[in-house]
């Protein structure tokens, strides 16, 4: 789920217990001399998968809450790791304030360790904006927010690591691919409620996900990807949680954006113009290149 980069360390219950046992077997020497050393198989031999469910239900439950609310507004505080040249892991941290209302209406303000940044989706464009350096891309859009998520990744490389809680059908996603699901128990700690904690496996990511036993909406994701050989964790916190809140009818627009330098809205391993050709200007403005996300 969820390029999910990690927040504040929380305290991680430990789940699994591997017990070991050996019989010592009395033999005469005759018989132990004669005895041969057993064949042992050099191949590991992968767990058996667990679909709990328990587990599939609760996030199912999740998935049918978010699914429903028409307008929703959060807070997600991202921490993620990254190798450091001493061996242990640094942490970094990034804040978003989201707003959206179905099915084509987004606005994304994002603080963070980096380049602080706004995106913002009307249903017809989509504009990324750096007020730092007074930078916009602008770019046209697709007709929802499924869509747009995928466009504005795919030609632009922004990814929100929440993006699968604002889907039209959130368990959707999560139900591809995936090979384990387990119920773990229940926290009285995250997110200041009682929460019920399921983990869930699929071929990419390893994720343990705190959900409100009352309101049934997720409050905390831990996130290792199985692709990775360092293990880096990457955790997000969700709070200040408010469904279908009014939305304001310029929210998800910026003004801003008619001052700011407009750049290309394009990946950022884009190669670079051939030389010769000149930047945009305000008087010729091009396809867009969205400011950093975290």
């Amino acid at each position: 789920m969820i390029q999910y980069q990690c927040a504040r360390r929380a305290g991680l219950l430990a789940i699994s217990l591997l017990l070991a046992g050996s019989v010592h077997a009395q033999q005469s020497p005759s018989v132990a001399k004669a005895a041969k050393p057993a064949k042992t198989s050099s191949k590991a031999v992968a767990p058996k998968p667990i679909m709990e469910s328990r587990a599939i239900d609760l996030l199912k439950a999740m998935s049918d809450r978010l699914a429903a609310a028409r307008s929703m507004s959060f807070t997600a505080v991202v921490t993620y790791e990254a190798p450091s040249r001493l061996g242990p892991a640094l942490a970094y941290t990034t804040s978003f304030e989201v707003l959206m209302q179905r099915p084509d209406k987004l606005r994304v303000i994002t603080l963070g360790d980096g380049p602080a940044s706004e995106f913002y989706y009307d249903g017809k464009a989509m504009t990324a904006y750096a007020p730092a350096e007074n930078l916009v891309a602008t770019a046209a859009a697709p007709p929802t927010i499924d869509a747009t998520l995928k466009t504005a990744f795919d030609s632009a490389a922004i990814y929100f690591p929440f993006a699968d809680l604002i889907l039209a059908d959130p368990y959707r996603n999560i139900a591809e691919g995936l090979t384990n699901a387990f119920y773990i128990g229940q926290s009285k700690v995250v997110g200041g409620t009682l929460t019920d904690m399921v983990a869930f496996v699929n071929d990419a990511v390893f994720v343990q996900i705190w959900i409100g036993v009352e309101d049934k909406l997720p409050r905390m994701l831990r996130a290792v990807y199985r692709d990775d050989p360092l293990r880096l964790r990457h955790q997000m916190e969700l709070s200040h949680w408010k469904l279908d809140p009014a939305a304001p009818v310029d929210a998800f627009a910026t003004a801003k954006a008619a001052t700011a330098v407009p750049m290309p809205f394009a990946h950022p391993a884009a190669k670079p113009p051939a030389a010769g050709l000149q930047p945009p200007t305000r008087s010729q403005p091009a396809k867009a290149q969205p400011a950093k996300s975290q």
